[in-house]
């Protein structure tokens, strides 16, 4: 008798839990910021749009500090810590042209 009482009891908390759950969530809705810049035209610009305009918005980069580490050696860097560190889903024939892209225009 108290393993059928339990069996309910525990029945119930898991119904109760899960109608309490289901009964608070409510859709969020986000009204995101509207853009201030676009990504530059310029060779392998679609590359770009394609592969970081998912993470990162033209605003991002272009707030980034300007001087002379902006060569292709530090895109080339940035685009392999990209893949490497943060698993950006970037296809190899596209990392020439992203960071090509890059170093002529930022």
């Amino acid at each position: 008798m108290k393993r059928s009482i339990c069996f309910a009891a525990a029945g119930f908390a898991i119904f109760a839990v899960a109608n309490f759950a289901t009964a608070q969530a409510k859709p969020m809705h986000y009204q995101l910021p509207d853009e201030t810049a676009a990504f530059k035209p310029g060779p392998n610009r679609d590359a770009v749009l394609n592969n970081c305009a998912a993470c990162h918005s033209a605003d991002y980069i272009q707030t980034q500090p300007r001087g002379p580490k902006f060569t292709r050696d530090f895109w080339q860097a940035e685009v392999t810590k990209m893949i490497k560190v943060y698993g950006a889903p970037i296809d190899d024939a596209d990392v020439a042209k992203i960071v090509d892209y890059l170093t002529a225009t930022y």
